[in-house]
């Protein structure tokens, strides 16, 4: 066998009853022979995970179990924690439960990180996730500044953008679609596809358990570009989500928003962690950001009355506020 150069360990968080998925994550990772642990952190699932992962035979997989729900936050923390101590791996590869790469994914990840001329302390790649649209358009050379850290917005709505934004939509249906870059920078990713080294991990910590779920890895990862390092979009290294996530299938109707629609424990804590993370990284003028606030609460309120939901309005206001007052942590299920 040939002289692996990097030893990568990945880690995963899973939780519920998912390892018909996660089955299929630990399999294909397995086969990549740079990979010499897998971690994997149980969140209080309905199965035995450790007895499930047994089955597979393969020495290199550690499952830790935790007798409750710590969330993306607490679970990767744990999974980066144990690497850095327990394991002599170069590198660590997160990947959610439901994150396949494809088959050459991870030689692809190894074979850029060498062309990356760049300390090891001052990168990290990341896969293409086709279902992620801004990730497709910014990887055909759409500037990342159109989805992300703009200026004074509130939830995505900034009143000087109106009009951009709806030239950039006219636009699109013209514009034929480029080919994939090599390679792109960007400002913050999710955990699912995340390659870095681990000085990179001694350089900006771990997760922070206070955001439970959601946004928690727009602000782990956001820490790699305030460090002074860059993120790298790898286009050729693909990974594909097996499972839907949240908000990728609500289909619009007129007079409803989906924070309405879909209020429950995820949109609380995607609302207020937004809040969280953006009032401190994005907020250039804050009587902008108020202007901008102001006005899209008072459309979500007319969209609350007309489709009956000023209950789940009332509850988004305790979100946001909970959010921009740094109210954080796992909360009681009232704020749901």
């Amino acid at each position: 066998m040939a002289k692996i150069k990097y030893k990568v360990c990945v880690l995963t968080v899973t939780y519920a009853n998912r390892w018909q998925f996660l089955e299929q994550v630990l399999k294909r990772v397995l086969s990549f022979e740079a990979v010499t642990q897998v971690i994997v952190v149980n969140n209080a699932s309905l199965y035995n995970v450790s007895s499930h992962v047994a089955g597979l035979g393969d020495s290199r997989v550690t499952v830790l179990n935790n007798e409750e729900n710590v969330g993306s936050a607490g679970g990767y923390k744990q999974a980066i924690d144990h690497a850095m101590v327990q394991t002599d791996a170069d590198l660590v590869w997160l990947l959610d439960d439901d994150n396949l790469p494809d088959e050459a994914a991870l030689p692809c990840l190894l074979d850029n990180w060498d062309r990356i001329d760049a300390p090891n302390d001052k990168k990290a790649l990341y896969c293409l996730r086709e279902d992620r649209l801004p990730h497709v358009k910014i990887a055909r050379g759409e500037n990342p500044r159109r989805y992300y850290l703009v200026p004074d917005n509130f939830m995505g709505f900034s009143l000087f953008n109106v009009l951009k934004n709806q030239w950039y939509k006219l636009n699109d249906i013209f514009k034929r679609p480029a080919a994939y870059l090599d390679k792109v920078t960007m400002p913050y990713v999710p955990y699912g596809g995340l390659l870095m080294h681990r000085l990179m991990v001694a350089a900006i910590g771990v997760p922070d358990e206070r955001l439970f779920v959601y946004v928690d890895d727009s602000e782990y990862t956001y820490r790699i570009t305030r460090h002074g390092g860059r993120i790298w979009l790898i286009p050729a290294c693909k990974i594909i989500d097996i499972d839907k996530s949240q908000g990728l299938t609500y289909q619009k109707k007129a007079f409803h928003s989906h924070l309405l629609d879909q209020w429950g424990f995820r949109t609380y804590y995607a609302v207020r962690n937004r809040m969280y993370f953006y009032s401190r990284v994005a907020v250039k003028s804050p009587f902008m950001f108020k202007i901008n606030k102001k006005l899209y609460l008072t459309y979500l309120l007319f969209l609350s009355l007309l489709s009956s939901k000023q209950k789940e309005y009332n509850k988004l206001l305790s979100a946001v506020e909970d959010g921009l007052h740094e109210k954080l942590g796992k909360v009681n299920q009232e704020k749901f």
